[in-house]
């Protein structure tokens, strides 16, 4: 006798080496359905014997489920498997050693981590003789291979992959050699995963490691205390584990001077405990058999999934396309419960391998669909595209049989309809609101008023919190991705500056404000990161203005005007002294004079997230500011992670190398607009160039603007890209929505760096993949393709490229990069470097291109290739353009095409 396990799902039948013998009525088929509650022995002139797998208690009756025969079951008509992207917590460690050297001179920091992910050491060293800055960068001696400069306070290290590694256990690991002398006293650190944008810092505040045995005890410092592996968990019971003397084992010490002696700490050991949020790859999977019963047809539904925990399935079915949710007669799974009615709930029961959960359902011939969502542990519903999931139950139906396939079903069409028709399975609760309206407002009849029990009464007070907890969890898990509804560009036509005057283009165009420029703009950044050095950039840039009107820029960016403890001037100090590395007032004056002469409007570099100080407090913390803005230590965040700020907590990400600004205190606000509007009457700047958006909530952004009246705004939200193993996602939706979300808290009144649309030009060109530069609607992929009007594109400044080279543009690919942005919608800028070398005329003929076809930062596009090879468009269908080297040629129509401009794997039409 053959024994065999029914699994809960499908169940396979093994015959013994004897053969069975079946009628022609009852064809034998290997693979057949059967209830997972029943316990069957069958008698085919062969013996069986069938063992129901173990499973929970049951909570409905086993006998309500019914028997059939597998014998009459036909094969699987319908299967469809449903992607689920979840997210899970994993625990891990970072591990921080010093360690002496064989020599005993020399120390080596290793920095290594657990976790699989992108891992970045953002570090720096704090010398001993510090005025101010905590942050500086170490000698070149110092930086391992791979590492990159980060402004001129820090050092960015990829942490390497490690020979620990094994196949289960991922293992990444930096090493630093360090040279301790007097001038440096700590290394400090914060850990970053570049896959998920988190940074890891210790107890909010950066990681310190001394290296001297004179600094002052600080609750960020981690050292050598004998037998201490972890961190504390509460600042104030931090363990004074900064160094050992070596005067004794007891950590006493003999008094002298520490500054004198530079002793070097022991070495030692800590692990620290960290968390991170992985992405999990789940799966719904849902197939259906048809059964012949008495005569009668029956859909058994097998519904199975490895999403983990208590699983429950809220069902129904509909009769016809409107999928209007009703209850099905029984018999019902075991523990399945009635929802008001109109839906049922049943557990899911875990799956004999242990892994995921699973349910059997008979429904009857008669219904045209089954409808369901998932909610897992009480709190997480899983739905289709917000939208319920549809089944059909006839083999007829619209979905295909291969489900897997993302675009075959057509369900995300019927999901729209869903949604259009208000069928959601939310509706379900029409009657409880109401019932809450009445118990809130009172409104009820009194009649109702007088039947309803105050049990009644409860038991709505229990629906109002269920449902407002549903409804919280619904909120916190959902993404408010962008659309077009939401941010609508104007259909008129912009005002064109030839015809108009800005206040007229005003008039014209309600979507162009303050802050936004005509939509005509094509802006310059006038200078690089190397510019100060020659103390007279003003004046040579005043030199410079005449040939840049005429290549046809019409904004200039300049340089931070204002003192600076950094010379490239983003570091400022007295916001109102303007002498600087590049000149001083009076040479800004007389060079804003003179871009106005020739007709371009200047932007000016206003670092508006942090400031240096002048002093110290009396706790030796650089926060107090001097000059004609002499603030406190209340208007630095009081989370930043080193200068010690009494104001409120920072409403964005901390800047590591000076006092963040609290933009929440009143007497802030006050003080910089009032700056703002002294530069705009003082100077003749016409808008500004906002550094460090990130720093700060873009409301108080709107309310400097709005003092200032600036012509033109445009915000630097610069944060990282998504990458998978190292290779850019396909889809960047996540990461123009974070620069859209900036915009949208300005109200609009300024722009922002497209850096989605820079991120996506280095992949697609450098790894040939142009595909890329179309997102799933056809548009393009950047914020360009959303809010064109609010999308300042570039390809290189001061930052990414010049002698720092953050992020520097494939080389050899800048013209098709300045092909793709001076044809396409969106304010172009152009980098100084590029304008002044051999590019000059290929980038004059496209900008005069641009002016002659009258493309502004809201023009059309009609993508007509996105291939391995290839990117072509047509704007406006006045300019048809194509990048890379595979072959296109424009569209012979309407429109007849002559070719404008040829380069090195690019070409311009324009229609004739």
């Amino acid at each position: 006798m053959s024994t065999v396990a029914l699994e809960p799902l499908f169940f396979h039948l093994r015959r013994r080496e004897t053969p069975i013998h079946l009628s022609k009525q009852n064809p034998f088929r290997p693979f057949f359905l059967i209830s997972a509650s029943s316990n069957l022995n069958l008698n085919l002139n062969a013996s069986f014997t069938f063992r129901q797998p173990r499973m929970p208690a049951l909570a409905a009756s086993l006998t309500d489920t019914p028997i059939i025969d597998p014998l009459q079951c036909s094969d699987t008509f319908f299967t469809n498997t449903f992607p689920i992207n979840t997210t899970q917590t994993v625990e891990g460690k970072v591990f921080v050693r010093l360690d002496h050297r064989k020599d005993l001179r020399d120390l080596e920091l290793t920095v290594s981590c657990n976790l699989p992910g992108k891992w970045i050491l953002h570090w720096g060293v704090t010398h001993g003789d510090d005025v101010g800055r905590e942050w500086d960068q170490p000698s070149h001696d110092m930086i391992p291979p791979g590492s990159v400069s980060i402004k001129d306070c820090a050092i960015e290290t990829p942490l390497m992959k490690s020979l620990l590694s094994t196949e289960s256990d991922t293992f990444h690991e930096v090493r630093i050699d360090l040279k301790p002398n007097n001038e440096i006293s700590a290394i400090n650190f914060v850990l970053k995963d570049e896959e998920s944008g988190a940074w890891y810092r210790n107890q909010g505040r950066d990681f310190r490691v001394p290296l001297v045995n004179y600094l002052k005890a600080d609750t960020n410092m981690i050292g050598t205390k004998r037998g201490f592996s972890l961190w504390p968990e509460n600042l104030g019971q931090m363990p004074k584990m900064f160094l050992k003397s070596k005067s004794g084992q007891d950590g006493s010490s003999k008094t002298r001077d520490p500054k004198q002696e530079n002793t070097q700490p022991e070495g030692f050991y800590v692990e620290i405990p960290i968390t991170k949020e992985v992405s999990i790859n789940n799966f719904i999977r849902v197939s259906i058999k048809k059964c012949f019963e008495s005569e009668a047809v029956k859909n058994l539904l097998c519904l199975e999934t490895d999403l983990p925990g208590d699983i429950v399935l809220h069902w129904g079915v509909c009769r016809d396309d409107s999928r209007k949710w009703e209850v099905p007669p029984a018999p019902y799974p075991p523990e399945t419960i009635t929802f008001k009615d109109k839906a049922l709930r049943t557990r899911l029961q875990p799956r004999g391998s242990g892994k995921g959960s699973s349910v059997l359902i008979t429904l009857g011939e008669e219904f045209s669909g089954f409808l369901f969502v998932l909610k897992q542990n009480e709190k997480t519903w899983f739905k289709q595209m917000r939208n319920d999931f549809y089944i059909p139950l006839s083999s007829s139906g619209s979905l295909p049989i291969d489900g897997n396939r993302e675009d075959q079903s057509g369900v995300q069409r019927e999901a729209a309809e869903e949604a259009s028709q208000g069928t959601s399975f939310f509706s379900f609760t029409d009657g409880i609101i109401n019932e809450i309206r009445n118990l809130v407002t009172d409104n009820s009849s009194e009649k109702s008023r007088k039947t309803k029990s105050k049990k009644a009464q409860e038991s709505i007070l229990q629906e109002i919190e269920r449902l407002a907890a549903e409804a919280y969890i619904f909120f916190k898990t959902s993404i408010p991705y962008f659309s077009e509804a939401t941010i609508a560009e104007p259909e008129a036509p912009i005002a064109e500056p030839e015809a108009a005057s800005e206040s007229e283009a005003l008039a014209l165009d309600p979507e162009i404000c303050s802050g936004t420029g005509t939509g005509y703009e094509i802006l310059c950044q006038g200078f690089n990161w190397e510019s100060h050095k020659t103390g007279r950039w003003y004046m040579e840039l005043k030199e410079k203005a005449s040939e840049l009107a005429s290549l046809g820029f019409t904004v200039v960016w300049l340089p931070p005007p204002t003192e600076s403890v950094s010379p490239e001037g983003y570091m400022p100090k007295d916001l109102y002294n303007l002498n600087s590395r590049y000149g001083n007032t009076d040479e800004l004056k007389d060079l804003v004079k003179r871009l106005h002469q020739v007709g371009i409007r200047a932007l000016g570099d206003a670092v508006l997230n942090h400031r240096c100080a002048h002093c110290q407090n009396q706790n030796g913390i650089w926060n107090i500011f001097g000059g004609r803005l002499n603030w406190d230590d209340c208007a630095v965040v009081a989370d930043d992670p080193h200068f010690q700020g009494r104001g409120n907590n920072s409403s964005g990400d901390n800047f590591h190398a000076a006092p963040n600004i609290d933009h929440s205190q009143e007497f802030v606000r006050k003080d910089l607009k009032e700056w703002l509007c002294w530069l705009r009457n003082e100077i003749g700047y016409d808008g500004w160039r906002l550094d460090f958006v990130r720093g700060f909530w873009g409301g108080y952004i709107k309310d400097y603007l709005d003092a200032s009246e600036p012509y033109f705004a445009v915000g630097e939200y610069w944060d990282s890209l998504s990458y998978t193993y190292g290779e850019m996602d396909c889809n960047q939706d996540a990461h123009r929505q974070r620069i859209v979300d900036w915009i949208k808290a300005t109200n609009g009144t300024a722009g922002a760096f497209d850096v989605t649309t820079k991120g996506i030009l280095h992949s697609a060109l450098e790894r040939c993949e142009y595909w890329r530069l179309s997102d799933q609607q056809g548009k393009p992929p950047g914020v360009v393709g959303w809010w064109p009007s609010r999308a300042v594109t570039f390809i290189e400044n001061h930052d990414t490229g010049s002698t720092q080279g953050h992020w520097r543009f494939p080389s050899g690919k800048e013209m098709e990069g300045y092909a793709y942005i001076l044809t396409h919608p969106g304010t172009p800028s152009v980098f100084f470097d590029h304008i002044f070398s051999h590019y000059k005329n290929e980038i004059a003929s496209l900008v005069s291109c641009r002016k002659r076809n009258k493309i502004h930062c809201r023009s059309t596009v009609q993508i007509c290739k996105a291939e391995r090879d290839v990117y072509a468009a047509m704007i406006d269908e006045k300019i048809a353009m194509k990048i890379g080297p595979g072959h296109f040629e424009p569209p012979t129509g309407s429109h007849r095409w002559s070719l404008a401009i040829g380069g090195r794997d690019y070409k311009i039409w324009e229609a004739l």
